[in-house]
């Protein structure tokens, strides 16, 4: 299974396999030369802090490497035993772009092109509909941070106290707690202080998912 340990470790395989240190690494993906730094792997409040797809994206543009062989350097292997695409992996999609149209279903499950992937064990029964995004700046803060990944499971009950995802008839999608829910309307917290709780109507929801994990 994938860690927190086991990602930054591919990365300084990865590093140490072209005769670079994790800060050259950076540089020539074109990131911030601190990016891999081992005081960016934890926020001052020490939680964990886990590169973003973009950054391991570049990563792998800028050395060649390809995903497998990423993957293989995370679990301690020279190259991943299983193809691309394998059993483990699931769609992934920035936040950003999960109001756009096209990327989901009318029951939130994900649809047509676009997605990347990540590696996520789930039960085959879950798996059918469970995906990941990609949080993209600071307006989940603190309990969400740029980079954390979000694994959502559509079709799943949602309960007061969940935290989930919601997609609104015109296209805003928010990450919240679920406060209450009734035939007629929902009533979502806000995950930040600076930004306002929400309520919609149940006719203006296109669809609602709960949160069943994140890498923070």
């Amino acid at each position: 299974m994938l860690s927190h340990e086991t990602i930054w470790s591919a990365i300084d395989t990865l590093a140490e396999r072209h005769q670079l240190t994790p800060s050259a690494l950076a540089k020539r993906a074109g990131l911030d030369p601190t990016s891999f730094n081992k005081s960016k792997r934890f926020g001052p409040d020490g939680r964990k802090r886990w590169p973003s797809t973009e950054s391991v994206s570049k990563v792998l543009e800028a050395t060649g490497a390809s995903v497998d062989q990423f993957f293989g350097y995370a679990f301690g292997r020279a190259q991943a035993m299983q193809p691309s695409g394998a059993d483990n992996a699931i769609p992934l999609l920035g936040f950003a772009q999960a109001g756009s149209g096209g990327f989901f279903d009318d029951g939130g499950f994900p649809a047509g092109q676009g997605w990347d992937v990540v590696e996520f064990p789930s039960s085959p029964e879950r798996k059918q509909g469970v995906y990941a995004l990609e949080v993209q700046g600071e307006s989940m803060m603190p309990l969400y941070r740029d980079g954390d990944i979000l694994i959502v499971e559509p079709g799943a009950q949602v309960r007061r106290g969940d935290r989930v995802v919601l997609k609104s008839r015109d296209g805003e999608v928010m990450a919240k707690v679920l406060a209450r829910q009734s035939p007629k309307n929902i009533e979502l917290l806000s995950l930040n202080p600076e930004h306002p709780n929400r309520s919609f109507d149940m006719a203006d929801v296109e669809w609602i998912a709960r949160i069943i994990w994140a890498s923070q």
